[in-house]
């Protein structure tokens, strides 16, 4: 208990001093010790220095009763001599080191249970005598042997507060930096003065590695972006601070830079700039090291301490974060441009004069076809020239331009375009689209689809549109040829499959989006969000391995009962119909199937070809050498057209005709193979047979040869 006894100080002052310290601030808390020293004592106080071990520092808030404008930092290894103390703070104790006659009175506060040095007291001694001097050190040890609690306590608190205020500050930064990801070294700029501000830093420099790993490249020097440098600043990875970070990727915290090996001496020589300590770090991305930030000069300290390392570390993760984004962001909006350019070259290039349009809208048909919206008839046999016009009288006269108050200008060129956009290929080509169309053309008006309620008049229109469009800008190979060759459109779209129909998507959607293209203009945003939907269901259902996937359903849906207003049923009745469309050429006389046909497999050893050149081996219809024609034919209609059109005739009986022809079609196919075998054995292969103008007589010949012989055979019988 000897111990808590007070030599020379008065209890009752004490306890006063301690009912003062309640409830204070930290600064506040130091004012109060410091007035009671002063007034104890007799002696002018300085400074109040408490000791951050895990920084290795002393740190003044205070001098007398004056709060700084910033913290000073010493060495906890300060001496008593004012030689040692720092100019800025001689200069805040109103001294010179000229003129300073006597030496400070130091007094180090033990810590009763860690027993380690937790403050140092500053009093100026130049006019006290001996015996007051021994009398002051009592003063101010008994005054901490109760107080010492209060302010580490309230230090702790302060600093709490200050690194609460920093983390604000990053979580700040992170938002600001939202708004300069569209240029990247303007963003890197605005990083590091942030991380200035934060850190007290006096310069910054940031380095990002070249794509090889071999040299930093400067974006923001000395807190200068180098934009503004007309030559490029670059260091290599082996060499300085910066590049034993970026090679190990690990922080390093330099106190004294003159006695680093690593440090360069040449610059500060050069620019007359003194470097006393840097704080450099790595900066990472998910990939790794994408660069390195290095600080110069800590301000309101001796260095860079933990804390300043703390910070550094946390905005590392966001300036990777941020470079990532800004690096992708660029990427996407290059990706962009690009794009737009290519749209832009594209419509150029497949643009559509005005005096077309205008010819369009006022051509007139010379030939009057009184068959035309019948099933039996081809498309194929209307003119190159007159498609374009008919194409505008089917939309006529099932009443769209009408209902939906299309401006027959705006029409005309977006059939001019879609046109336009078809290429040349042997199969695939505008041709197609127009008979597909017309298919659609057919379904829609013989079998009432709007009157019957199986299609509104907004899924009828798109219904149309969809196989107007269906394959446009088709370039004569399937989609397992672009996955496998990685094309352009393949990194487009192979990750949800379907790739070139969701590229015919696409270019119809860019045709819309033309000015003076927009067929849709005139439908409210709830309509048109609903036509956009149903436009890519009816394109992307024209893949046929979609429509194998679909396949059951649709027989269940037909023998079970078809409802017009289940959602699902009306899905797969549009996709249905979509493919019928699409196959419709089957359902035509022979005659054309087997000039289809021709396109189709021209098209297809085209690709085989292609496929060869690259080493590949090509499937055998694709392949010339190996498709047996009659045989592909008669199981493509055995496999997929006929189960397709069985279904669309129980669905509406009054198609059942095709589903005749299309048997009638599978005959012939099927008799052409021992017509096809005869023209092989005589040395004509493949397309050449079916180019062969004596191919089909002999095949119609030897069709109804065998059914005479069959009819014969059966009324002997």
């Amino acid at each position: 208990m000897d111990s808590l006894k007070l030599k020379v100080t008065d209890p009752n002052a004490i306890l006063s001093l301690i009912e003062e310290l309640s409830d204070l601030s930290y600064t506040e808390i130091q004012m109060k010790l410091n007035t009671y020293i002063q007034a104890k004592t007799g002696i002018e106080i300085y400074f109040l220095a408490p000791i951050l071990y895990e920084r290795k520092e002393l740190v003044i808030h205070m001098i007398g009763n004056k709060v700084l404008d910033h913290e000073l930092r010493l060495p906890k290894t300060i001496m008593a001599s004012s030689s040692e103390l720092p100019n800025e703070l001689l200069q805040h104790i109103c001294l010179d080191k000229n003129c300073i006659q006597a030496p400070f009175l130091l007094i180090p506060i033990q810590h009763h249970l860690k027993q380690l040095t937790a403050l140092v007291v500053c009093l100026n001694s130049s006019k006290a005598k001996s015996t007051d001097i021994d009398k002051c050190k009592k003063v101010v040890l008994e005054c901490f042997r109760y107080c010492l609690g209060y302010i580490l306590s309230s230090l702790k608190c302060y600093e709490e507060t200050r690194l609460k205020y920093q983390c604000q500050n990053i979580l700040a930064i992170s938002r600001k930096l939202i708004t300069h990801l569209g240029d990247l070294t303007d963003l890197l700029h605005e990083i590091m003065t942030e991380v200035k501000k934060l850190t007290n830093a006096e310069r910054c420099s940031l380095f990002l590695l070249e794509d090889d790993h071999q040299e930093l490249v400067a974006y923001v020097f000395d807190g200068i972006s180098t934009k503004k440098f007309v030559k490029e600043m670059r260091i290599s990875v082996d060499k300085g601070i910066a590049g034993h970070v970026a090679t190990t990727g690990k922080l390093l915290n330099i106190q004294d830079t003159y006695k680093h090996p690593l440090f360069y001496k040449g610059i500060d020589e050069v620019t007359g700039f003194k470097t006393k300590n840097i704080l450099c770090f790595p900066i990472y991305d998910e990939n790794g090291i994408v660069g390195v930030a290095q600080l110069c000069n800590k301000i309101d300290g001796l260095y860079f301490d933990e804390l300043d390392e703390e910070i550094a570390t946390a905005v590392s993760i966001y300036c990777g974060i941020t470079i990532m984004h800004s690096i992708i962001y660029k990427k996407m909006q290059d990706a962009q441009a690009r794009n737009k350019l290519s749209n832009e070259i594209m419509m150029y290039h497949m643009k559509v004069e005005e005096e077309a349009v205008f010819e369009l809208v006022n051509y007139k048909i010379k030939d009057n076809i009184t068959d035309f919206n019948e099933f039996y008839f081809s498309p194929r046999d209307i003119s190159y020239e007159d498609m374009p016009c008919y194409m505008i009288n089917i939309f006529n006269d099932l009443n769209f331009i009408e209902y939906f108050k299309i401006k027959i200008h705006t029409l005309a060129r977006f059939i001019l375009y879609v046109k336009k956009a078809y290429r040349d290929a042997s199969y695939h080509n505008w041709i197609h689209a127009f008979s597909v169309a017309h298919f659609a053309y057919l379904l829609i008006k013989n079998l009432y689809l709007i009157r019957e309620d199986y299609l509104t008049y907004l899924q009828a229109f798109v219904f149309l549109v969809s196989c107007l469009c269906h394959d446009i800008d088709h370039r004569g190979t399937n989609n397992a040829f672009q996955t496998t060759s990685e094309s352009v459109l393949a990194s487009l779209y192979s990750s949800e499959g379907s790739v070139m129909e969701r590229h015919h998507f696409a270019q119809t959607m860019c045709i819309l989006h033309t000015e003076g293209c927009n067929i849709f203009e005139n439908f409210n945003s709830q309509e048109y969000k609903e036509a956009l939907v149903f436009l890519k269901s009816n394109i992307l259902a024209t893949d046929l391995s979609r429509h194998f996937l679909n396949t059951e359903k649709q027989n269940e849906i037909f023998r079970t009962g078809y409802k017009k207003h289940d959602s699902e049923h009306q899905k797969l009745l549009c996709g249905m119909l979509m493919t019928c469309c699409d196959l419709s050429d089957q359902t035509k006389n022979w005659t054309v199937t087997k000039k289809v046909a021709e396109l189709i497999y021209e098209e297809f050893f085209s690709q085989g070809d292609l496929e060869k050149s690259m080493g590949k081996t090509p499937i055998e219809m694709m392949d010339r050498d190996k498709a047996f024609i009659p045989d592909l034919q008669v199981q493509f209609i055995t496999d997929i057209v006929e189960p397709l059109f069985n279904n669309l005739a129980m669905l509406f009986p009054m198609t059942q005709p095709l589903v005749k022809i299309l048997k009638y079609n599978k005959a012939l196919w099927e008799t052409s193979r021992k017509v096809f075998r005869k023209y092989i054995e005589n040395g004509i292969e493949g397309m050449n047979v079916l180019l062969d103008p004596n191919f089909e007589t002999e095949v119609f010949y030897s069709h109804f040869k065998d059914s005479n012989e069959c009819e014969s055979a059966t009324c002997n019988f």
